[in-house]
Formats: C-alpha cells, structure tokens, sequence
C-alpha cells in the first residue's frame, strides 16, 4: 500500500514538473524594447567598456591590413600597394625574429612554470590562518606592489641588485666578497624577470584564489579531519578539487596571453642585459615596427603572435574538456 502510494505521489510531482515546465515555456517573451528600458542603467554601466573593445581592439584590427602591403606612412594605407605574402616570406627569413620567438617561449614557460603556483600557495597559506587580520595585513601588502608601475619596480630592483645597489654597497665592505653582478649577466635576464613579476603581481593572483577558497564548504575539511587527513591531505583532496574550475580558467587566460612576456619590463632592461637575451616578441615589433619604420613587417609579427595565441587558447581550453572543466567556453 505504501508503495502505492509513493508511485501515486511520484507521479504527481511529474505531472506537476511538466506543467510547470510547459508554463515557463509558453511564458511570453518580453519585448526588446522593453528589456532595454529595464536594463538602461546597467547597459549605460556596460557601455563605456563596450565602446573601448569596439574601437581599440576590434576596429583596430583592420589596420592589419597592412600586412599584406607595402605600408608607406605618408600616402596611408588606401594608396600604399599590394605586395601579397612578400612580407611574411621577410619576416620568415629574418633569423633575428625566430631568436625572439624562441625567447619569448622560453620566458613565458619559466613565468609559467614559477609564477603560476605561487599565488595559488600563498593564498592556501593565508586561507588556514585563524587570525584575520594578520591575513588582512599580507594581503595589503603583497596586494599593492600590483599598482607600481614597471618603471618603478625595475628601478627597486635595480637599487637593491644594481652594480651600484644596496646589496653590493653592503658587500663592498668585506673584501673577502665579490660585487654582485645581476644586472650585466645576460643568463640572470630570465630569473629576474620572474622575480620581479612574483613580487609585482603576486598579490592579484593570491586575491582571486582566495575569493575562490571561501567558497569552499568547509564541512568538507572537518569530514576528512574525522577521517584522519593531515594539512597536505586536506588540501590536496578538498581545496584543489573544490577550485579546480578557477586553476583551470587562469591557467587558460595565462596560456593564451603566453607570448606576451612584458613589454614594459623588458623594455626597462633590454639594454642592461643585451638584445640577443632579452629580445622578445613585442620588442622586436617595436623597433622594426615603429624605430625602423618597418610597418608592414611589424604587423606579420603581431599576426603570428596572435595566431599562436589564439591555437594555445583553443587548445588549452580542449583539453579542459577532456578533464571535465567548462574552461574558457562550452
């Protein structure tokens, strides 16, 4: 009797699902007109921002015309003419470009490799600590190097590792020690790069991760405490599988944005290094592109660069399907 019940209950709430579907579906559908004038304040919010994309990064691209021309600035880029691929077989031949390819590929896989994990563990550090304003006080100030500019960040560096720094002033008083040299060392052009991004943008990393963390159900952890699962247990079967989703988000973002090393801070110790170790990708545009006034080669090379990202992208985000994750997109 009892089970009879139950199927007769059972198949009532079904019945009550299908006609509560078949409502939402027959709902009418609110007018576009409508839908704007409900939503005017949040789309003039959004407007400014749409407005930026659509002139500077979607319009622009249309001047990547060029690339395919014998760009000549002063007659613009109606009157310059056709050449077809003779800039792409240029740039192709050009040995100086592949050196700054193979550059930016290896400093963005060092970046990758030693940048990455480091806000993700900084911010289960802060997560497990019981005093908040102790996680409040690390946080402001691995948080606010993000805001100096890179100008300002090299020149830090530079004054505490310089040939002239802090560090070789303390050293120049025991005579038993050799002066530092960072700064004129080609092979240190990649670790300084990377310590100088970790202490620069360490902090925006370390934010996210940790908004991600508090949302974490902790029941989880007192379930596997019970069961006897240390710190490293707790983070490794709870916290990593609870933000996978995020881990995965901006490992594909970073991916993507893989070939754009830092102009800014290459840029500040290119000539304190050496070109032939910190040419990169976006260094050489420039001054093929705009010192050297060679337009149309430039604009093959932010083509190829874009190309690159674009197949990192798209595979970085396959591959988080195949793991389960959303990723980027469906």
């Amino acid at each position: 009797m009892a089970v009879a019940v139950t199927g007769r209950r059972s198949r009532h709430r079904t019945t009550e699902g299908q006609a509560a579907a078949s409502v939402a579906v027959a709902a009418p559908r609110v007018p576009l007109r409508n839908r704007i004038l409900r939503d005017k304040v949040l789309l003039l919010m959004m407007l400014p921002g749409v407005l930026y994309f659509g002139i500077f990064q979607y319009a622009a691209q249309l001047g990547n015309v060029i690339a395919f021309k014998d760009y000549v600035p002063f007659i613009g880029i109606k009157d310059s003419a056709w050449n077809g691929l003779q800039n792409f077989s240029t740039l192709f031949g050009d040995s100086g470009f592949w050196h700054a390819v193979l550059n930016s590929l290896e400093l963005a896989v060092v970046q990758l490799i030693f940048f990455f994990p480091v806000p993700l563990a900084l911010a289960m550090f802060l997560h497990s600590l019981t005093r908040g304003w102790v996680r409040k006080l690390v946080i402001s100030f691995v948080y606010l190097p993000h805001f100096i500019s890179w100008v300002i960040v090299v020149a830090l560096f530079v004054q505490v590792l310089g040939p002239n720094g802090m560090l070789n002033g303390v050293l120049s008083s025991d005579s038993h020690h050799a002066a530092i040299t960072v700064f004129t060392d080609p092979g240190m052009f990649k670790p300084m790069m990377v310590l100088e991004l970790i202490w620069k943008d360490c902090g925006w990393g370390t934010i996210i991760f940790l908004a991600a963390l508090y949302q974490v159900d902790e029941s989880q952890y007192e379930a596997v405490s019970l069961d006897g699962a240390g710190w490293a247990r707790r983070h490794w079967h709870v916290t990593l599988p609870s933000i996978r989703p995020v881990i995965v988000l901006l490992l594909i973002l970073r991916i993507g944005d893989i070939l754009s090393v830092g102009f800014d801070q290459v840029m500040q110790q290119r000539d304190t290094f050496g070109p032939q170790a910190a040419e990169v990708i976006d260094t050489y545009i420039y001054f093929h592109g705009v010192q050297n006034g060679q337009f149309s080669i430039a604009a093959v090379a932010g083509l190829f660069k874009g190309l690159i990202a674009l197949i990192l992208v798209l595979g970085a985000n396959k591959i988080a399907h195949k793991l389960g994750e959303q990723g980027v997109y469906q």
